[in-house]
């Protein structure tokens, strides 16, 4: 008999779930440094590497709350980037090339998944947060974006709650998205 085949990235991407509820813990940022560094292998033509990431920690997350407030015509700051200790915000720097900007958007959005997946696989609690308050001049302008740069939102880290379930996710059906060509 065959012994089975460990498959540890297989088995990391099938359980990962969004943690809407995190604790007060985050990750350093030597381990946010590590992560990036194996975030960053992601499909990159060309290699540009049309990506950065910003840390929103402490009143830097009351200070996102006070340019979403604007951004969205509230008085009140919004309390949403308080729901963790650690926000990454994920932004796409749109470098003069032959690869279309659509493609570095496309690299960008995958070095934040990858990103949420590695942090998951550490432990970490993760869910990635978007919207239309993420092109916001008030936004921008909070988190000192340059010409050519966008923000794809952000990741919302801390630690996994010792309470929380694992969570059920519904099962997938694979072969309903695959096809061959006609």
């Amino acid at each position: 008999m065959t012994e089975p085949i460990e498959r540890p990235v297989l088995a990391a991407v099938a359980g990962r779930r969004s943690w809407s509820k995190v604790t007060d813990v985050a990750p350093s940022d030597a381990e946010l440094l590590e992560v990036l560094g194996a975030a960053g292998r992601v499909a990159d033509h060309s290699a540009l590497r049309p990506w950065r990431v910003i840390t929103l920690r402490g009143d830097d997350r009351v200070k996102l709350g006070r340019a979403l407030a604007k951004a969205e015509g509230d008085s009140k700051p919004s309390t949403k980037p308080l729901r963790a200790p650690l926000l990454l915000a994920v932004v796409v720097s749109v470098k003069k090339s032959k690869v279309p900007a659509w493609e570095q958007e496309a690299v960008a959005a995958g070095v934040a998944h990858m990103v949420s997946l590695l942090l998951d696989d550490a432990g970490w609690g993760v869910f990635w947060r978007t919207g239309g308050a993420t092109r916001a001049k008030a936004v921008r302008k909070a988190h000192g974006l340059k010409k050519g740069e966008e923000l794809l939102g952000w990741l919302y880290v801390g630690g996994k709650p010792g309470s929380a379930r694992t969570g059920r996710r519904k099962t997938f059906n694979a072969k309903a998205h695959l096809s061959s060509m006609p």
